[in-house]
């Protein structure tokens, strides 16, 4: 009895040590090594304050930022997922319709990009396509009466493109973009103050 036990529990210590202990540490090291960025979340800060991670979408609703994509899961990334409703569903195509409408009214444009009416499959994508932020420009120009021209400078240099240059698509990520756009308007308000205090002394 104890002859075959010995053995067992042996080789369950030694396996928990290697799998439970050593392995993750020794991934973890390496990735804090090799891509610290990526391994802690990829998180984004805006003066000091961590805005988000650059691989969760987010909501915004108000004229001043760019949009990102519908969200199933109000990009609860608890609870990732899609509607799983069929191309047939009529609330699916309502919903859609609606978005469209709404877009539409707002834009002047007829065909609205796929991507801003409807949602990811995990209803976490921080991503939407150029075209759906130059779409975006006006609006965002006007809000922050910043040029229409430099606002599409920044989407530009916000685009990223296909991975290795073969899979996907090019993309904005819509966090980065806005918080680019906040810091511009932080700098822009610094250089009025130090303006202003120049001309007070």
């Amino acid at each position: 009895m104890l002859s075959q036990l010995r053995p067992a529990v042996v080789l369950l210590t030694v396996m928990t040590l290697l799998t439970g202990v050593a392995y993750p540490l020794a991934m973890t090291g390496i990735g804090q090594l090799l891509f610290p960025d990526q391994a802690n979340a990829s998180l984004i800060t805006h003066e000091g304050t961590v805005v988000g991670s650059e691989l969760v979408g987010q909501k915004f609703t108000r004229a001043e930022y760019f949009h990102g994509r519908p969200s199933a899961v109000s990009y609860d990334a608890s609870s990732s997922g899609g509607t799983n409703l069929a191309p047939s569903s009529r609330a699916l195509v309502e919903t859609v319709v609606e978005r469209a409408r709404r877009i539409s009214s707002e834009t002047g444009v007829v065909q609205v990009p796929i991507d801003l009416v409807t949602s990811s499959g995990s209803g976490l994508d921080p991503h939407i396509s150029p075209e759906s932020a130059f779409l975006q420009i006006e609006r965002v120009s006007k809000a922050r009466n910043i040029p229409a021209t430099e606002v599409h400078r920044m989407v530009v240099a916000h685009t990223e493109p296909p991975l290795w240059g073969l899979f996907g698509a090019p993309a904005v990520n819509v966090l980065k973009l806005n918080v680019a756009l906040d810091r511009r308007s932080s700098e822009n308000a610094g250089i009025k103050e130090g303006m202003n205090g120049s001309s007070a002394e």
